[in-house]
């Protein structure tokens, strides 16, 4: 079975505030792409994630946004071991006015390397959730010094 991961968690804020934390490259950048994120996710772009931790801007191709529900990315290269991969981030607005974010990755190819990059996303997007949390709710950024 090809690897596919998925990880949830629920932010105390609106669903378009939360979108936005993602969709917008200036927000994503004070919590999440310590290297900085360059370029709007919008249906048909490619933007470019840094990260200190892994230098080296990351071209995001955007499959899909549906604003305030859904944003689909693709990254990676269908070229090398670990193969290009979907994340699909859903957006639910909760009853008690918080949103529920699922992140779901799947694509890696059936490697050393696929297996080994999936493991580490898992951790990688858990983190994403907790540092947005964490910058959202309280204004604190978890990943500000951690790897640089």
């Amino acid at each position: 079975m090809d690897p596919k991961i998925t990880v949830s968690g629920r932010i105390a804020k609106p669903v378009e505030d939360v979108f936005e934390a993602v969709a917008d490259p200036a927000k994503l950048s004070k919590y999440f792409t310590t290297g900085g994120a360059k370029g709007r996710l919008e249906t048909g772009a490619t933007v470019t994630w840094d990260f200190h931790d892994f230098p080296g801007a990351f071209p995001v191709k955007v499959a899909e946004v549906v604003p305030n529900e859904r944003i689909v990315i693709r990254w990676g290269s269908p070229a090398d071991d670990i193969g290009e991969t979907t994340v699909s981030f859903t957006f639910e607005q909760l009853d008690d006015g918080r949103t529920l974010v699922t992140i779901i990755e799947s694509g890696w190819k059936k490697t050393k390397a696929g297996d080994k990059q999936a493991y580490d996303n898992t951790g990688g997007w858990m983190q994403m959730l907790c540092c947005m949390k964490a910058w959202m709710e309280h204004g604190i950024n978890l990943r500000e010094g951690m790897f640089k």
